[in-house]
């Protein structure tokens, strides 16, 4: 399985926006992802790559841009 193109068509989903073209966008600074979108988000991985965030662990640096995502779900897979 891809980690990062699952995440990216998470992220797709989730804002409509295609990310390959920017992997290290900051999606909290740009308003491309609010506090329901990162819950959104959390459910998403955990539904479709098998991982769990407790949103009580979630440090909203490790997860700002579309790569540190895919580098976040790789490791915890």
């Amino acid at each position: 399985m891809d980690i990062q193109k699952t995440v990216f068509d998470i992220l797709q989903d989730l804002t409509g926006t295609d990310f390959t073209g920017s992997p290290d966008e900051n999606l909290f600074e740009t308003g491309t992802l609010d506090s329901m979108d990162t819950v959104q988000l959390l459910l998403a991985l955990q539904d479709q790559l098998g991982i769990t965030v407790p949103v009580s662990e979630f440090d909203r640096s490790e997860w700002e841009t579309p790569a540190k995502i895919a580098a976040k779900a790789a490791s915890l897979q």
